[in-house]
C-alpha cells in the first residue's frame, strides 16, 4: 500500500519541543479549477458477522441492533476527486485506517492523500487495528480479537460502494452552510470536584455530585454542510462533538444515538445524511444519560432537533473551486512508567489480564513499533468553507482552536481519523489529571503539534473568500 506524507515536511516533536521537519514543502495543497463539479453519495453496510469479539467487552457478537455503516461523499472538479467518509467504528487505528483511506482511493479513481476517513467512535462497533492483530496472532494464547479478515472484508465492501458511486457522479452548484445549537446532549467529562481534583463523568453516569455540575466546556452547535444543484440538496454532511454512546459493554452492535438521529433525518427528508464526531476526547452525554432506553432515546430527539434546526438555517452560496491540503504529523511517543514498549509487551503477554487490558497493550505496542510514520491530517476547502480532518481523541480544545483561529470561514471539524495514538490532550490536562491522561501514548507537547499543524492547513484555504 502507498502511505503519504513520509517525504513531504512534517510537524516533529523534538524532546525540546516542537520543530519542523527537514524534508522540503509544507502542506501539499490541490486546486481544482474549472465549472465541472459533481458529487456521489455512497452507504455501505461494514457490520462484523456474528460471532465476532466486539468492543468495549470482546464477547463474541450477539446482536445486530442496527447495522453500522460507512456513508461518504466522492468530489469531484477539473479531473480530481476527493473522497471523504464516515464509519460506524470506534476507532481505526494503523494499518487498518491506511487500508480503508487505500481502498476508497482505488475506488474513486484518486491518490490516497485526497481521502479523509474518520470514525463515529460508537462504543457499540469494531475497534480495529490490524497492525495490533499482527502481535497478538504470534501469541501462544491470544485474547479474543476481531480476525484480521472481517476488517479487509469491510474495507473491500466500501471499496465495492465507492467504485458504484464514482460511476453516477451528478452535478452540484451550491454549497450551503448552517449551524443549530443542541440543548442537554454534550457535556464535558472533566468536572472539577471541591478538593480541586477531577471527576470523571462518564457517557453513562448516575453520580449526582457529576451530574448535576455545569455542562463545562463544549461546543453546543452541530454545523451542517450541504451540497445542493439549484437549490436542491444532494448530501448534508453534519458535524458535533460528543462521544456518540449511550451504553457500552455488552455483545451488541449500535449506531446508537448519533446513528439514530442520522437515519430519522435521512427518512424524513429523503436526502443522503452523514454525521462526523468533532473532537470529543474529553467530551460525553454523561450529564444527561442515566443509562436507560428513554435517556437514549431522549438523546437522539435532541440531537435531530439540533440537526433540524442546523438544516433549517442553511444558506446557499455559489459553490467555489474545491481546494485540498494534506499535512503529515509526528507526534512524541510517550516513555513514562505504564506507557513504555517493554511494559506494553509484559502486559499483552499477560494471560492472566484481562482481554480489554491485552488488546489495549497490543495496540500501545503497535503505537510503538509504527515510530517514525507519519499520522496524515486534510483539509478540504470550498469557498468560504473548511473541514478539518484530524485524528484521535482530541480534546474540544483543539476544535474550538481551529474555529477561533479562521474566525471568518465556516470550519468544520472532524476527529477519529487514525486513532493509534488514542488521546491528543492538553499540557494542562497531565498536570491536573482524570482519565484522558491515562489514555493517550503521546506526549503532553503534543498539543502544540496539533495546534500547528492545524493552523497550517487552515492558512492554505483560499484568501479573500
Amino acid at each position: 500500500m502507498r502511505k503519504s506524507g513520509v517525504s513531504r515536511r512534517s510537524f516533529l516533536m523534538s524532546g525540546a519541543g516542537l520543530a519542523l521537519g527537514a524534508a522540503a514543502g509544507g502542506c501539499r495543497t490541490a486546486g481544482s479549477g474549472g465549472a465541472g463539479k459533481r458529487i456521489a453519495v455512497f452507504t455501505c453496510d461494514v457490520t462484523p458477522p456474528l460471532g465476532t469479539p466486539i468492543y468495549s467487552s470482546y464477547k463474541p457478537l450477539e446482536k445486530i441492533e442496527t447495522p453500522l455503516l460507512a456513508k461518504g461523499i466522492i468530489l469531484e472538479q477539473g479531473g480530481r476527486r476527493f473522497v471523504l467518509c464516515a464509519v460506524d467504528y470506534c476507532e481505526l487505528c494503523n494499518e487498518s485506517h491506511t487500508l480503508f483511506r487505500q481502498k476508497l482511493a482505488d475506488a474513486a479513481g484518486t491518490d490516497i492523500d485526497y481521502v479523509a476517513v474518520q470514525t463515529v467512535h460508537q462504543h457499540t462497533a469494531p475497534m480495529a487495528d490490524i497492525s495490533a492483530n499482527r502481535l497478538l496472532e504470534g501469541l501462544p494464547h491470544p485474547p479474543a480479537f476481531p480476525a484480521t479478515s472481517t476488517i479487509t472484508g469491510a474495507a473491500d465492501r466500501l471499496a465495492a460502494a465507492a467504485a458504484k458511486a464514482a460511476g453516477a457522479l451528478t452535478p452540484f452548484n451550491q454549497v450551503g452552510t448552517g449551524q443549530g445549537k443542541v440543548e442537554r446532549v454534550a457535556s464535558n467529562r472533566r468536572v472539577r470536584l471541591e478538593d480541586g481534583s477531577i471527576g470523571v463523568r462518564y457517557s453513562s453516569c448516575k453520580d449526582p455530585k457529576l451530574t448535576e455540575a455545569p455542562e463545562g466546556l463544549i461546543d453546543p452547535f452541530v454545523k451542517t454542510i450541504t451540497f445542493a444543484q439549484d437549490g436542491k440538496p444532494i448530501a448534508r454532511l453534519h458535524y458535533y462533538a460528543t462521544h456518540p454512546q449511550s451504553f457500552y459493554g455488552d455483545p451488541r452492535a449500535s449506531w446508537d444515538f448519533a446513528g439514530m438521529a442520522r437515519q430519522a433525518l435521512e427518512e424524513r427528508e429523503g436526502v443522503f445524511q452523514a454525521y462526523f464526531t468533532g473532537c470529543s476526547g474529553d467530551i460525553t452525554a454523561g450529564k444527561y444519560n442515566p443509562g436507560t432506553p428513554e435517556s437514549r432515546q431522549g438523546l437522539c430527539d435532541r440531537l435531530l432537533k439540533g440537526m433540524e434546526a442546523s438544516v433549517a438555517a442553511t444558506q446557499y452560496e455559489k459553490a467555489g473551486d474545491i481546494g485540498w491540503a494534506t499535512l503529515p504529523l509526528l507526534l512524541k511517543t510517550r516513555e513514562d512508567k505504564g506507557f513504555t514498549a517493554a511494559e506494553c509487551r509484559a502486559e499483552m503477554e499477560n494471560e492472566q489480564g484481562s482481554v480489554l487490558a491485552r488488546n489495549g497493550a497490543a495496540m500501545g505496542l503497535a503505537w510503538h513499533e509504527r515510530a517514525g510514520e507519519p499520522l496524515v491530517l486534510s483539509a478540504l476547502h470550498l469557498g468560504g468553507v473548511s473541514v478539518l480532518n484530524i485524528p484521535g481523541e482530541a480534546m474540544i480544545a483543539f476544535q474550538l482552536y481551529a474555529q477561533q483561529a479562521a474566525a471568518a470561514r465556516f470550519v468544520a471539524v472532524a476527529a477519529y481519523g487514525d486513532c493509534a495514538m488514542g488521546y491528543i490532550c492538553l499540557k494542562s490536562a497531565f498536570a491536573e489529571g482524570g482519565y484522558e491522561p491515562t489514555a493517550t501514548n503521546v506526549v503532553p507537547e503534543s498539543e502544540d503539534a496539533l495546534k500547528a499543524a492545524i493552523s497550517a492547513l487552515l492558512a492554505a484555504a483560499p484568501q479573500g473568500v
